[in-house]
């Protein structure tokens, strides 16, 4: 065929590609996927539209919490119900993306990574591949233990339990005797009594570092700054009554910080100051609210310790995951149990009969599950109804609700007039409370109550509950529907303000005192007064998500689900609403609602778990960790 004719339909084919992706534009592609899908084509103008459109559908999974886009769940489908595009059948689907110049394996610098069913963003797919690498390297590297030290430190410590086997001693044992452990489980377990404890143990040790155990350096951190505040108060109020010497107490740390300021975070850049090239200088990193982190900041997280440091991840697998991309926490507790070796290393140690399973990763006796709550009684509730939740029994949960037990309460036909009426009646106390002008009085009354919902906008959402709440509010104390700020307004900040001291999530109440009107906020030396003026950006918090309760504690719950079905509604974030209250829990919600809720797993696609697998699928060799210091996670492509 002549030159010219092979030119001619080679530029006719590359018109046939322009103009086919010139469909795209009319898909309902949000803001951040059509940035991605124009990166994309300048990348490559003859792209054909699957590419495009795959690579739009992998960044609305980001934005949905997916690290990646499983290919399977989503073949065959109309992934936009009101556009007639389709997705292939999978086969033809991972055969197209192979042929694409946009679209690489893993090892490939390429903006997508196809490995097997799974489509990531190169830089997703590198995150992922170096934490996995990272943490089966620190749980291989076993550090020298004195063993009849720790025996006889574990017995003393946790003398006061009586369970058999003890998992809090357990999970100390290995804590100890590993580089990295993982720690999960629900309110009132005990993580932090368990922490204290294994830090104390640690710190015992003498053969652990040149200097003595008491030299070693213990950072404390939590993904926000009112999780890093708890964590540090309730570490300061337990090693006071630890039966270890003077020394070992004050050794211990007692103060924590935010991961982002940990590892100094640069603004809109994914970049930190900390890395491997860089590390953190400590030998002990303690990590509180683990299942709020996501993959992108674990994996930082995890470049930027150094490799003999021993990593302690503490959460609860069963909340809600990070609002970002990834379910970390939740994947690490995958596969747990003890094989032999590990069980027989653990009864000489602690001297317990510690039960023995089949292992399904290879971090699995690194992660240790507390069982036994201390604040639910065998009789509970709350604790039953977390039990049937978890375990997806929508029958055994809306009968459960039904017997009125005395810490539960159920609505089963909520009404907005019903719903304000009964939050004033709870929140009756409080504002009370807030009218003597005694800061503590009033966070205790306040604490006392909390209504969570699931969502933030609608009339069932955090909008619609403070707005007509509020305006009920002003009009009883007769102050005008225009004034933002009166006595017993609650807030809560929604970014952090270094300079204040005030971060993303902290609780402060308007009160008055002798320089007019002030928002008290608690701090570890009383409560810190701020001028309204002076705060950062925050929001009324009558009522607050789920999602931004995670790791409080109120003396009663009202929970109050949508109307309408909705894609949040999940058995993590009903588990994670009830189990925040500590003595009784009130659901306002339709049956259908709670159904739905307990029937759904909110399960987000990611391959960490495989990659730890006892026999991961096979997968091609690793790839560097790209390098970048432009534009968020999801734009940062290479």
């Amino acid at each position: 065929m002549p030159a010219k004719i092979r030119r001619r339909k080679r530029i006719a084919g590359m018109a046939r590609s322009y103009r086919s992706t010139a469909m795209l534009p009319d898909l309902p592609l949000g803001p951040l996927e059509r940035a991605l899908v124009d990166s994309l084509r300048r990348l490559d103008p003859t792209a054909e539209p699957l590419v495009l459109a795959s690579a739009a559908l992998l960044c609305a999974a980001l934005d949905n919490g997916d690290v990646c886009l499983p290919l399977a769940r989503r073949a065959g489908q109309r992934p936009w119900p009101e556009h007639a595009f389709c997705l292939p059948p999978l086969a033809e689907w991972q055969a197209r993306l192979a042929a694409s110049s946009l679209v690489g394996a893993d090892g490939d610098f390429t903006p997508l990574i196809l490995v097997g069913e799974r489509l990531y963003l190169a830089r997703y797919q590198a995150y992922e591949k170096q934490l996995a690498e990272q943490l089966l390297s620190r749980a291989a590297d076993l550090p020298a233990v004195d063993e009849a030290q720790l025996s006889e430190s574990l017995t003393r410590l946790f003398a006061f339990n009586a369970q058999q086997p003890d998992w809090q001693c357990l999970a100390a044992a290995q804590a100890v005797r590993r580089r990295l452990a993982v720690i999960s489980g629900g309110p009132g377990t005990g993580k932090t009594t368990t922490v204290v404890r294994l830090l104390a143990a640690l710190l015992e040790q003498r053969g652990g570092h040149p200097s003595g155990g008491a030299q070693l350096a213990v950072g404390l951190a939590a993904p926000t700054g009112k999780a890093a505040a708890r964590m540090a108060e309730a570490i300061r109020n337990a090693k006071a009554s630890l039966p270890v010497d003077e020394a070992i107490k004050a050794a211990l740390p007692d103060e924590a910080r935010t991961l982002h300021r940990l590892l100094g975070s640069r603004g809109d850049s994914p970049q930190v100051r900390h890395n491997a090239a860089n590390p953190l200088a400590l030998d002990v990193l303690v990590v509180d609210e683990a299942s709020m982190v996501d993959l992108a900041l674990m994996a930082k997280l995890v470049d930027a310790l150094p490799a003999n440091a021993r990593l302690i991840l503490l959460g609860d697998k069963d909340q809600l995951c990070a609002v970002e991309a990834g379910a970390v926490f939740a994947e690490l507790c995958e596969g747990r149990g003890f094989d032999a070796q590990a069980a027989a290393d653990l009864r000489r140690i602690t001297g317990q009969q510690v039960p023995v399973a089949q292992p399904g990763s290879r971090l699995s006796d690194a992660v240790v599950l507390l069982t036994h709550s201390h604040r639910f009684a065998g009789d509970s509730g709350i604790g039953e109804l977390a039990w049937r939740i978890n375990g997806g029994d929508v029958s055994g949960t809306l009968s459960l609700l039904k017997e009125q037990r005395s810490d539960l309460a159920w609505n089963a036909e909520p009404t907005p007039a019903d719903l304000l009426e009964r939050l004033d009646r709870g929140y009756a106390p409080f504002l009370a409370a807030a009218k003597s002008a005694d800061p503590q009085a009033a966070f205790v009354a306040f604490n006392d109550f909390r209504a969570l919902t699931a969502q933030r906008e609608g009339t069932w959402g955090v909008a619609g509950i403070n707005e007509v709440l509020e305006a009920r509010v002003k009009r009883r104390s007769q102050v005008a529907s225009r004034e933002r700020w009166y006595v017993g307004r609650p807030v809560m900040v929604r970014q952090n303000d270094y300079a204040l001291g005030l971060f993303n999530g902290d609780i402060g109440i308007c009160l008055d005192s002798e320089f007019g009107l002030r928002v008290f906020f608690e701090g570890e030396d009383g409560y810190r007064p701020f001028a309204p003026a002076r705060l950062p950006s925050h929001d009324c918090a009558f009522a607050m998500t789920v999602h931004k309760s995670q790791g409080s504690e109120f003396s009663e719950v009202l929970l109050v689900l949508p109307e309408q079905p909705s894609p949040l509604l999940s058995r993590s974030l009903f588990y994670t609403g009830i189990t925040r209250a500590k003595h009784k829990v009130e659901i306002w919600g339709l049956p259908a609602r709670l159904g739905e809720a307990v029937a759904t797993r909110a399960e987000r696609a990611a391959g960490l778990a495989e990659r730890l697998a006892v026999e991961p699928t096979r997968l091609p060799k690793p790839v560097a960790m790209p390098e970048t210091g432009a534009g968020h996670d999801q734009l940062a492509l290479f």
